[in-house]
């Protein structure tokens, strides 16, 4: 007998639907348990395989929760911002707002094929206004505390679609997305001071009952050395910079101090002789992404 899943898939998704039996209500909960995945970007027109290699596995275990008596609360939602989504109007020679209400309902028709779990009546998108006002409440909070600041930086950036990639967006030097090249610049950026809690995180991640490959990479990303930072200066112009050593006792041993690339102080010590070299080197440097 052969499975015929077309019928037997929609039969029963319209019957999850009509129901409701994935529906919570979040007030009312005895032995509540919460499962997050990490949203999709409708800067696409559709999900994809990937995807579905995520989302499969959550909402298998949602399902094995559910079958354990837990009272599961797995809601989706859709990150909805920035320039991806806006190329991807300018592309299509539509309104953002438009592209990506179209994108976001094609993708929950996807998901209601694939026969999610999902309870659709918490679902949002980050570009609603009534959901980005709260990010904007606290990223002012984060300001006033002194916690968000403003410095220039490098970036990866691509000229084509003129907006920053993450260093996995760039394959080679590429885009990812339109494999135009990628180039170095300089940029004024906001950041948020997460360092001020760098000691807290630490002293909290061996208490997380998580693997401990998982808590060993936390705290090598986390990176802290215990050091002291050491005042060196140009013998030519008096200018001073500052140098981070955890082995302050071995500095009389010091034969020379390297800057990065984009230090300020770089090119004002590069003398006649080597400038069209150092200027060549940081032309290959700007057309290449870090590794």
């Amino acid at each position: 007998m052969n499975y015929n899943f077309n019928d037997v898939e929609k039969k029963w998704q319209k019957y999850w639907d009509e129901e409701e039996i994935f529906k919570t209500d979040i007030k009312t909960l005895a032995d509540p348990f919460y499962i997050l995945t990490m949203f999709p970007y409708p800067s696409g027109d559709k999900l994809h395989m990937g995807h579905w290699y995520q989302y499969g596995i959550m909402d298998s275990w949602a399902r094995f929760m559910k079958m354990r008596g837990k009272n599961i609360f797995h809601p989706m939602g859709f990150d909805a911002f920035g320039l991806p989504a806006e190329n991807f109007a300018i592309k299509k020679g539509v309104h953002p707002a438009e592209s990506t209400e179209a994108n976001i309902q094609f993708m929950i028709n996807q998901f209601k094929r694939m026969g999610v779990s999902y309870d659709w009546n918490y679902t949002f998108n980050t570009s609603d206004p009534d959901y980005y006002k709260w990010t904007q409440w606290l990223f002012l909070k984060l300001y006033e505390k002194g916690l968000a600041y403003k410095k220039k930086a490098p970036v990866n950036w691509c000229p084509s679609c003129q907006t920053v990639l993450a260093n996995e967006q760039v394959q080679n030097g590429i885009c990812e997305r339109c494999s135009s090249e990628v180039t170095k610049k300089e940029l004024i950026q906001w950041f948020f001071k997460i360092t001020d809690y760098a000691d807290k995180l630490l002293e909290n991640i061996d208490d997380l009952d998580w693997p401990d490959k998982t808590k060993a990479m936390q705290k090598n990303w986390i990176g802290k050395s215990i050091g002291t930072e050491i005042d060196f200066s140009l013998e030519s112009t008096g200018e001073k910079f500052k140098v981070f050593t955890t082995r302050p006792d071995t500095l009389f041993g010091v034969t020379y101090v390297v800057l990065a690339p984009e230090h300020p102080l770089v090119q004002n010590i590069v003398t006649s002789d080597f400038k069209d070299e150092v200027d060549k080197w940081f032309e290959q440097y700007a057309n290449k992404a870090k590794a």
